[in-house]
């Protein structure tokens, strides 16, 4: 794309969680390396941030889960869409990618696309698990789905919108992973003195993500740490390594830690959850991204997530898929136990984990398998569509 061509594009993309900001900023870089003089205007996190982004609302502040916290939220949050729409509105933007966080773009690229901008959804709405009538939704919505996994571009056939695979940005950045030794020595030595006490230079690391939202770490934390109790007991060569997304997630862990579980061996690690996976030669997951990661990292896993009563409730009646972790659902079958909810308990993760282990060699294979379907250079393969999208549409000249 010449830059007299796209002199003056501005495009509109809104980010709403810490995954999503990772997303946006490498899309970002790649769709300006392909269209110089590009802007982008919209909502984001840090990454997104120094990546140019004209940021109007911290994607810090839009972030939740489940069904109850945005109902909770719901005056913040149609404030924030309103802004959004107005300040996009006055800027005349050219086009508009949602990034994930698909509860509060749909509705926003619904509005756009009926004033003729073209709007795409980087991460597609999980039409695979739901109701087919989401798809009708959808199509209200949007111009284009940028999906990360080849399962996904087949669901929309027929659907009047155009679903275009672009593999998964992770498996690109996980090509070459951090270095396993030296990661297992500076938190093994830093958390109990490496092989004097069985740890990370010669033992098992565990690396636990119990999650990075507060209502998360709210539910997950006195199970997951509970586990990890149990699985020490019975190895004690094991060192957990606890992944916290902030500081303010590190302080509620290291809270739990000295209030309910004082005897287990872990360090809390800040900002680093590829660095912890990366060492670690088992895992506990809350369902979510993290699963991809542990996944393409090779790391043996139980996955594991609890949702408040009635969203439970609510995506038990509309889910359709047998699995919930991304691993199990690439690969068609029950690769990693899943436990949810009432069965999130202690005694089965510790159950789950340990039985893990064995399977090691078998699960890295598989888990190889499955890398190497979505490394193909997404952020490029998705600034490419997206600018495509607009060329078609008399955008871009």
């Amino acid at each position: 794309m010449t830059e007299s061509a796209s002199e003056g594009l501005c495009i509109g993309i809104v980010a709403g969680e810490a995954s999503g900001d990772r997303l946006g900023a490498g899309l970002m870089a790649a769709l300006t390396a392909q269209c110089p003089g590009i802007r982008f205007l919209g909502a984001g996190g840090p990454a997104m941030r120094a990546a140019g982004l004209d940021c109007r609302i911290r994607s810090e502040r839009l972030t939740m889960n489940g069904f109850i916290e945005p109902l909770l939220r719901l005056p913040g949050l149609l404030r924030a869409r309103q802004r959004l729409r107005n300040d996009f509105a006055r800027a005349g933007i050219h086009g508009f990618i949602g990034i994930d966080f698909n509860g509060f773009n749909l509705v926003l690229a619904r509005d756009l696309k009926r004033r003729g901008i073209p709007t795409s959804q980087f991460v597609s709405p999980a039409v695979y698990a739901w109701r087919s009538e989401r798809l009708r939704y959808v199509h209200r919505a949007l111009d284009q789905v940028l999906a990360l996994y080849p399962f996904e571009p087949p669901l929309y056939v027929d659907s009047g919108v155009e679903a275009v695979f672009v593999g998964h940005p992770l498996a690109d950045a996980l090509t070459e992973p951090p270095e396993r030794a030296l990661l297992r020595s500076e938190f093994g030595g830093a958390a109990c003195g490496g092989a004097a006490c069985g740890g990370a230079d010669t033992g098992c690391v565990l690396a636990v993500m119990p999650g990075s939202r507060p209502a998360e770490l709210t539910r997950m934390l006195d199970p997951f740490l509970d586990g990890v109790a149990r699985v020490q007991a019975a190895r004690p060569d094991c060192l957990a390594l606890i992944a916290a997304v902030d500081a303010p997630a590190a302080g509620r862990i290291e809270a739990a830690l000295r209030r309910g579980h004082p005897t287990v061996r872990a360090r809390v690690v800040t900002g680093r959850s590829t660095d912890v996976l990366a060492a670690a030669d088992l895992a506990l997951v809350k369902s979510g991204t993290g699963t991809l990661e542990a996944m393409l990292l090779g790391v043996p896993m139980v996955v594991a997530y609890r949702l408040d009563p009635l969203s439970a409730w609510l995506v038990r009646s509309r889910l359709r898929t047998p699995w919930v972790a991304l691993p199990n659902i690439l690969a068609g079958e029950a690769l990693v136990p899943e436990l949810l909810q009432e069965a999130v308990t202690g005694a089965a993760l510790a159950e789950g984990l340990l039985a893990q282990l064995p399977r090691t060699a078998c699960l890295r294979r598989r888990f190889a398998e499955l890398a190497q379907m979505l490394g193909r250079g997404a952020s490029q393969q998705a600034a490419g569509a997206f600018l495509d999208l607009l060329a078609r549409r008399g955008v871009l000249t």
